[in-house]
């Protein structure tokens, strides 16, 4: 009787045993599992939770620049997006441009560039190779060649421009300038700069606006490369020619500044009349002033905006924007320059 009893104990020792060492077994395996689970998880969420980085890189060290940038900081803060600026330039230009771009991305690590380009040419070979390296390129306010991202060409690698439309604006400056002199009268435009897409945009604008009025001779088209006394100068020199000039169109601040300053100095404010682009404090003071008749209000704060919004969803899940994103634009008057609503279009 012992025998089969002691058999007996020794095989429910080894079924035990046995039981015992499957189950040990079965640990280390959900172990790598659960370890294998909690990398992807990691994973997952390091990738969608990825800080881009984005620099803005200005055209000049002016207001509308300024409040570019500060749109473009305001929206990546939101987005949770890491946002550089390069150097202000204080000239206009792809000779003083280029080094900043250049400076301001060589020790890597951007993930999209908004540019102001300073020409619509020159612009393109260092934008292109950057574009060529990994980043991704929204113009802002001006845009490369033609501004027709769609289209197949040596300048098509932007994701986007983002801007006012200045052609539209110079054709309605034109219509407003028209309906302050009676449509009739003669006018000039003093430009900037030749090879910037928006000024050349808004002159164009104009000359085809005035040209629908035949009472109304447009005398003459100067460029002051973005220099307020020579705009002065070149204004000075019109005036001089035309006894009986009716009104000046200023291209953007610097040239309107040296424009109204042209017409204040020879004693014809009022006079003259004088459409402005871009409502700086400075061009709004001269409209509460009498100097400046009438500004556009471009929307800088909103450019910034919708550029860094454009290239945030394109870096976060590749949603390509539209190649054209254009705000509006606003204008002030003598009657509506003190309005509360108004306020928020001064380029503060």
């Amino acid at each position: 009787m012992k025998k089969p009893l002691l058999w007996l104990v020794v095989v429910v020792l080894g079924i035990s045993m046995i039981a015992s060492l499957s189950l040990a077994g079965c640990k280390p395996a959900a172990k790598v599992a659960a370890t294998t689970e909690a990398k992807a998880t990691t994973t997952t969420a390091a990738e969608t939770t990825k800080q881009f980085t984005i620099l803005y890189v200005p055209g000049i060290e002016d207001p509308f620049m300024r409040m570019l940038g500060k749109g473009a900081k305001a929206k990546a803060e939101e987005l949770g997006v890491k946002f550089l600026e390069s150097e202000y330039a204080k000239s206009w230009g792809p000779e003083v441009q280029v080094p900043i771009l250049e400076a301001a991305t060589a020790a890597g690590g951007i993930d999209l560039i908004i540019c102001v380009p300073t020409s619509t040419d020159a612009l393109i070979a260092p934008l292109k190779k950057l574009y060529d390296q990994g980043i991704a390129i929204i113009t802002a306010d001006c845009f490369l060649g033609d501004g027709d991202y769609s289209k197949e060409s040596n300048y098509s690698f932007p994701l986007a421009y983002v801007g006012t439309d200045n052609k539209l604006g110079g054709v309605t400056v034109a219509e407003k300038m028209a309906a302050m002199l009676g449509e009739k009268g003669k006018v000039f435009i003093q430009n900037t700069n030749p090879d910037t897409s928006s000024v050349v945009a808004r002159g164009k604008g104009f000359t085809e606006g005035i040209a629908k009025y035949p009472n109304m001779t447009l005398v003459g088209e100067e460029w002051c490369l973005d220099v307020q006394q020579k705009a002065q100068e070149q204004t000075t020199a019109v005036l001089q020619k035309n006894k009986d000039l009716a009104g000046v169109f200023g291209v953007n601040l610097f040239s309107a500044q040296g424009a109204y300053q042209a017409v204040v100095n020879a004693g014809l404010t009022g006079a003259v009349k004088i459409a402005s682009w871009d409502a700086t404090v400075d061009l709004i003071n001269a409209l509460k002033d009498g100097k400046v008749d009438l500004v556009l209000a471009q929307k800088p704060f909103e450019v910034g905006q919708l550029s860094v919004e454009a290239g945030y969803n394109y870096l976060k899940d590749g949603t390509e924007p539209e190649k054209r994103i254009v705000p509006g634009f606003e204008f002030f008057t003598k009657d509506n320059v003190d309005d509360p609503n108004m306020q928020q279009f001064i380029y503060k």
